[in-house]
């Protein structure tokens, strides 16, 4: 059974940065490919950026150059680095795992609880 725990988020002004990490259980971490998605209020969630088991990774055009994602499977986990943070970025964020690349695109993985970004202006 896939548990995800997320932690790192918290109140930042525009301009800041915050790490995000994501630490995951119950499973052979360097096989599954892993996801951050966000959801702001009274917005859909959305992919933030993936990381395949092999390192590729991929960004929503909005954070491209911005956020950087990787993965430590000695650790089991994945972080979400975000710098030149903006109020738009506000959002819970959550990691998504799953042994197929397309199910974590998809969100169709597993989930974590999710952690509170907070920008300020």
């Amino acid at each position: 059974q896939v548990q995800l725990v997320e932690s790192g988020g918290g109140l930042v002004q525009a301009g800041g940065s915050l790490r995000l990490s994501c630490v995951a259980s119950g499973i052979i971490f360097s096989r599954y490919a892993m996801g951050w998605y966000r959801q702001a209020p009274g917005k859909q969630r959305e992919l933030v950026a993936t990381i395949t088991s092999v390192g590729s990774t991929n960004y929503r055009d909005s954070v491209r150059g911005r956020f950087t994602i990787s993965r430590d499977n000695a650790k089991n986990t994945v972080y979400l680095q975000m710098s030149s943070l903006k109020p738009e970025d506000t959002a819970v964020y959550y990691c998504n795992a799953d042994l197929q690349f397309w199910a974590v695109v998809g969100g169709r993985g597993s989930w974590g609880q999710g952690t509170q970004v907070t920008v300020s202006s």
